[in-house]
């Protein structure tokens, strides 16, 4: 009962209405032209778990990627390992899961640069800042999602599109770049039309408690 009211008090706080339950895949896409003339292309996918006061998170890998192997001396690949990020009292709480090693490991708040994270509930759980969202006046584009509608901005050329689908409340598109064409990014998400029953952070009994800095040379 307690983390329900703290989940409903961190949703008030943010702005945004209580969301679904949600598994999805995540599919990113950018594009950079450099003042050489060179082209850079990336892509790559997630699998997303939402849950109250649960995120989890899972590069999909191709099937020729090197098993992460266990070692005293190992290197710490957060990119490569599932992220769970917990909401706890109010503030998340990070930590990677290495299934190999059968090791749950812990990062404190003055690392989260160094795992990519910004440190928001509200980012990771809608993987959009509430403030961000409500900066985009909505589009008269049309949009074929119902409950969905489109939202952007443009600033100096350089422009964001959000396809926000007010019933899950989170992101189906998400769109950036400028006018000159010199990058472009976009990420689409597809919502999974089941959910997940047995969820990863529950089968985590007898793993060893890990923290960050026992990675660090």
């Amino acid at each position: 009962m307690k983390r329900s009211f703290l989940l409903m008090a961190a949703l008030c706080a943010a702005g945004l209405a209580a969301a679904t339950d949600l598994d999805v895949k995540i599919a990113y896409y950018s594009k950079v032209v450099t003042a050489e003339g060179v082209t850079r292309e990336a892509r790559y996918e997630e699998t997303m778990l939402r849950r109250a006061g649960h995120v989890w998170s899972a590069r999909l890998l191709p099937a020729h990627a090197e098993e992460h192997k266990p070692g005293p001396h190992k290197h710490f690949n957060h990119v490569v390992l599932p992220r769970h990020v917990v909401l706890d009292n109010m503030q998340p709480r990070v930590e990677f899961i290495d299934g190999h090693a059968k090791e749950v490991v812990s990062v404190p708040r003055s690392e989260y640069d160094n795992i990519g994270f910004d440190g928001s509930w509200d980012h990771a759980y809608y993987l959009l800042d509430s403030k961000r969202l409500k900066a985009m006046p909505l589009s008269s584009r049309a949009s074929s999602v119902p409950g969905a509608r489109w939202r952007e901005r443009e600033d100096k050329g350089v422009f964001e599109r959000v396809l926000w689908d007010d019933r899950k409340q989170i992101p189906l598109v998400m769109e950036s770049g400028d006018k000159a064409a010199t990058f472009f990014n976009r990420m689409e998400l597809t919502v999974q039309p089941t959910l997940t029953r047995e969820l990863p952070w529950q089968k985590l009994k007898g793993y060893a408690q890990k923290e960050y800095s026992d990675f660090l040379d």
